[in-house]
């Protein structure tokens, strides 16, 4: 059955019409959102993150907060940039917010995508050492993560630990499963083949590296069977999962209408498909909106064939107008998720 659950980019601002307009509302927001997904039947909470933005940066003591709320939707990132981070420390604080989730984290990790800091990695002590490409130092950090998840032994024991002779000293405190429940976010043919290659899951958004001419979801599901072929080669044990995302907007009430109206207007017009464009220095195409009632968004995503060949599917939400108005749409995405699997 197909799963579905909602991606929060977590932006807050203070322009006008932002319901969202600190920190704090956002974390405040996020919570409530995380109980209204469960409340209504959904099956995930997901946070995007990024750095040196007004946005979700910093996700596992969130995480842990949402575990806290809820009791049986899975909670996951989309996607934690690895360039940014120390993967021993990462692993003691996903363990830990896994553990308080009674094992429902789902991470999502990558090599990150463009950001404001000229630097970022670099500025938080991470500098790309020379003749190491973006791609390569995020792999190696993904790898020790996943080691260290898995309990291998990381570190010497000193004099005074409690090791066996020859004996490497694991992180702690360990969360089993964890390490079969990361996800990498792959653009491009390549990466796909290399993810399953590697045994992670993997994550498609509403972008992806790669622009033929061809819909999204055509490259998408070519993107997903090179994924599942280079799965079952690699002689991985267990399921290869995959998760794409899509920008659905439901009418389901008055304010739905005066939010998205515009939107299904454009769509009706049909100025509303995908679109091609250039993102880090790479042709990119950006999948189209999603727009009307359920009994539209049903026939419409029947055609879309990566949604149909999915495990997961992620909606983005419009978190800045707020937790009460998303919780309005929530029911129709569990009602979707329903139809599709049906």
């Amino acid at each position: 059955m197909l799963r579905i659950g909602f991606l929060s980019f977590g932006w807050w601002s203070a322009a006008p019409g932002s319901r969202v307009r600190t920190a704090k509302d956002v974390v405040d927001d996020t919570l409530r959102l995380a109980e209204a997904a469960e409340d209504a039947g959904m099956d995930g909470a997901w946070l995007r993150i990024h750095h040196f933005e007004q946005n979700t940066s910093s996700p596992f003591p969130l995480l842990a907060a949402m575990a806290a709320r809820t009791s049986r939707i899975d909670l996951g990132t989309g996607v934690i940039n690895m360039r940014y981070e120390n993967p021993l420390y990462m692993a003691e604080a996903a363990a830990t917010a896994d553990l308080v989730s009674g094992g429902r984290l789902q991470l999502g990790v990558s090599r990150g995508s463009p950001e404001p800091a000229a630097d970022g990695p670099g500025t938080f002590g991470y500098p790309l050492p020379v003749g190491v490409t973006p791609a390569e130092d995020a792999a190696e950090r993904i790898a020790r993560f996943r080691s260290a998840i898995a309990g291998e032994g990381i570190a010497v024991p000193g004099s005074r630990a409690h090791a066996l002779p020859g004996e490497l000293l694991p992180i702690q405190p360990q969360s089993p499963g964890l390490r079969d429940r990361i996800w990498y976010g792959a653009g491009g043919n390549e990466s796909a083949r290399r993810v399953g290659e590697l045994g992670m899951h993997l994550m498609s958004s509403t972008l992806v590296a790669e622009a033929t001419g061809e819909p999204l979801p055509v490259i998408q599901k070519r993107q997903m069977d090179i994924f599942r072929a280079a799965w079952r080669d690699a002689g991985h044990p267990g399921e290869p999962r995959v998760s794409i995302s899509r920008s659905i907007m439901p009418i389901v009430d008055d304010e739905t209408r005066t939010y998205f109206g515009p939107h299904l207007e454009r769509d009706l017009m049909g100025a509303n498909r995908d679109q091609i464009g250039e993102l880090d220095n790479a042709v990119s195409t950006f999948g189209k909106t999603y727009v009307g009632d359920i009994d539209k968004l049903e026939k419409e995503l029947r055609d879309d064939e990566a949604v149909m060949d999915t495990d997961t599917l992620l909606v983005t939400i419009p978190n800045q107008l707020g937790a009460d108005l998303n919780r309005t749409t929530f029911e129709a995405f569990a009602e979707l998720r329903n139809r599709l699997s049906a």
